[in-house]
C-alpha cells in the first residue's frame, strides 16, 4: 500500500512539472509574439497615433507639378513614395520653395511636407535579424533628441516613427531640446501637436543657443531611464530598433552601441538601406565611413554580429546613463556642433569602454546639405579639431594640420581610428582624461 502511494505521488509531480513547463513555453510564446505586435503597431494602450497618421498620409495631395508618383503596396501599407523626385533636365530648379527650402532645412521640404506626419519605410534588417529575440527585462531607454529651426515634418515624423516602432515598456520618456529655435511653427503650434504624445515627451526650450553638444547634455541631465539614446531631429527608426542596442547595454555597460544608419536621400527623401560598415576617420580628423572586411561577419552570428567600430557618426547611438557620467559627458569647451562624435569616440576606447556598431539595428537619417554661414560652421569646426588634437592625440597631434597624405601611408591605431602601424595611442584612465581636460579648459 505504502508503495502505491508513494508511486501515485511520483506521478502526479512528474504530471505537474510537465504542465508547469508546457504553460512556460506558452507564456514566452505569446510575449514574443506580443512584442513582434508592438513592433508592427505600436502600443494601442499608450496612443492610437498610428493609425490616424496613416490615414493623414494615404490623404495627402502630392502636386504633380514636382514629378511626384506614390505607389500603395498593399491593403495594410500606407501610401509610400517610391519615385518621389527624379532629378534631371525636366525638373524646374528654378522653383523659389525649393530653392528657400533647401537653403533653409538642408534638404527637399516640399516633399517632407508632403510625406506627412508619418510613413511606413521598408525593413531594411537581415533576415537573420528578423530571427531574433531579445529577452523581456532589458534597461528602459531615454531618447534625446535636439533641433534649431528644423523642418517640422521632418522632426514630427522622427518623433511618430518613434512611437509607432519602439515597444512601450522599454521607452522610459523622449526629450526633446529646443536649441532657440526661431521659426514659428516649433512654437506653439508643436506644443499643440505633441499633446497627442502626452506623458512620453519632455520639451525643453533652451534660452539662449547653446549648440548642439550643451543641447544634448542639457537633454541628458534631464534623463531618467537607465540608458540614453540620442538621435537627431531628422531621422526614422525602423522595425525593432531599440531592443538589440538595449540588449548589448545590459551585456555590458561600458558598451557604447550605434545602429546602421539608414540613407534617406535629402532630395527625394526615399529610404535607402545601408550596407555594413563601420566609422573610422583620417589626419584631418574628418569621419569616414569604413567598409568591414567579409571575414568579420562570417561566424556563427553572421551579418548579426556586433562590428567593432573606431568611430561614431556623431548624431545616433546609445550609451548607458551611469558610463556617459562617469566619462564627462561630452567636452564642454567644443561650440556648436562638429568634432564632437571624434572627441567622445577617442574618450570612450581610452576610458574603458568599447565602441560598436549594432547591424540588426537600422535608423534612417537625412544628410543635410549645409548652404548657409559656411565659413562659420568651419571656424567652429577647426577649432572644435584642434582642441581634440591637444588634448587626446598627444605626441600624434603633429600629423593633424599636415597636408592630406594617402590613406595607406598615416593611420592612426585600431581601435582609436583605423589600421595603422605606428603605435597605438595610450589608454587613459578617468582620472588622467578629467586632469587633461582641466589643463586645456
Amino acid at each position: 500500500m505504502r508503495n502505491v502511494i508513494i508511486q501515485s505521488l511520483l506521478c502526479a509531480s512528474l504530471t505537474f512539472g510537465i504542465w508547469i513547463a508546457v504553460f512556460s513555453i506558452y507564456l514566452h510564446y505569446n510575449h514574443v509574439k506580443k512584442q513582434e505586435k508592438t513592433q508592427e503597431k505600436g502600443n494601442p494602450l499608450i496612443w492610437s497615433l498610428g493609425e490616424k497618421l496613416r490615414s493623414k498620409a494615404d490623404s495627402v495631395h502630392i502636386p504633380r507639378a514636382y514629378n511626384v508618383r506614390v505607389q500603395r503596396a498593399s491593403e495594410d501599407e500606407p501610401a509610400e513614395p517610391k519615385s518621389l523626385l527624379r532629378l534631371g533636365e525636366n525638373f524646374n530648379y528654378s522653383i523659389p520653395e525649393l530653392i528657400h527650402g533647401y537653403s533653409t532645412y538642408g534638404f527637399n521640404h516640399i516633399i517632407s511636407k508632403n510625406l506627412g506626419h508619418y510613413r511606413s519605410v521598408p525593413d531594411t534588417r537581415n533576415v537573420m535579424c528578423r530571427k531574433k529575440t531579445y529577452p523581456a527585462r532589458l534597461p528602459t531607454a531615454s531618447i534625446i533628441i535636439c533641433f534649431h529651426n528644423e523642418e517640422f515634418s521632418a522632426l514630427f515624423r522622427t518623433l511618430s516613427s518613434i512611437m509607432a516602432l519602439t515597444s512601450q515598456y522599454i521607452l522610459e520618456e523622449i526629450i526633446l531640446v529646443d536649441d532657440m529655435s526661431d521659426f514659428d511653427d516649433l512654437k506653439e503650434k508643436l506644443d499643440y501637436h505633441l499633446e497627442i504624445f502626452r506623458g512620453k515627451i519632455k520639451l525643453i526650450r533652451n534660452k539662449k543657443r547653446e549648440g548642439l553638444i550643451r543641447a544634448r547634455m542639457t537633454g541628458a541631465s534631464h534623463a531618467s531611464g537607465d540608458v540614453l539614446v540620442f538621435l537627431d531631429s531628422h531621422c526614422e527608426v525602423n522595425k525593432v530598433w531599440l531592443e538589440p542596442l538595449l540588449n548589448a547595454i545590459a551585456k555590458d555597460p561600458k558598451m557604447v552601441v550605434c545602429p546602421l544608419i539608414d540613407v534617406i536621400d535629402y532630395m527625394t527623401l526615399e529610404y535607402q538601406p545601408s550596407p555594413i560598415v563601420r566609422g573610422a576617420f583620417n589626419w584631418h580628423l574628418e569621419f569616414k565611413w569604413d567598409h568591414v572586411l567579409s571575414y568579420e561577419i562570417e561566424g556563427p552570428e553572421g551579418p548579426t554580429t556586433p562590428i567593432r567600430s573606431p568611430a561614431m557618426a556623431g548624431g545616433i547611438f546609445a550609451i548607458s546613463r551611469h558610463y556617459f557620467n562617469e566619462i564627462g559627458q561630452y567636452d564642454k569647451g567644443m561650440n556648436l556642433w562638429g568634432g564632437e562624435n571624434l572627441e567622445l569616440s577617442l574618450r570612450i576606447w581610452m576610458c574603458g569602454g568599447q565602441l560598436y556598431v549594432i547591424p540588426c539595428s537600422r535608423v534612417g537619417h537625412i544628410n543635410r546639405q549645409h548652404m548657409t554661414n559656411h565659413s562659420e560652421i568651419m571656424k567652429v569646426v577647426e577649432y572644435n579639431n584642434l582642441r581634440l588634437a591637444h588634448i587626446w592625440l598627444d605626441e600624434y597631434k603633429v600629423y593633424f594640420p599636415l597636408p592630406r597624405l594617402p590613406l595607406c601611408s598615416r593611420r592612426l591605431s585600431v581601435p582609436i581610428a583605423m589600421h595603422t602601424s605606428l603605435d597605438p595611442l595610450p589608454r587613459l584612465t578617468t582620472k588622467s582624461q578629467a586632469m587633461r581636460l582641466k589643463h586645456h579648459t
